[in-house]
């Protein structure tokens, strides 16, 4: 299991209902595991940068999920 792979893991444990990120950074393996492997419980997106992704990431707390 890869580092990448382990983080995956920890968000599904952890109860997080929503990834998202921005292609190309050092995140984008963690979000494409996490599609792979958890993506029936774990919604994912991709976002055209890492301001959006955040906002993204922020709306999704805000109606009480764990992002």
């Amino acid at each position: 299991m890869s580092g990448n792979e382990a983080i995956a893991r920890g968000a599904f444990e952890a109860g997080v209902s929503f990834a998202s990120a921005y292609p190309g950074t050092p995140s984008t393996e963690i979000v494409e595991n996490i599609a792979e492997h958890y993506g029936d419980v774990i919604i994912c997106e991709w976002a055209p940068n890492e301001k959006v992704a955040f906002e993204a990431a922020v709306g999704a707390s805000i109606i009480g999920g764990r992002a």
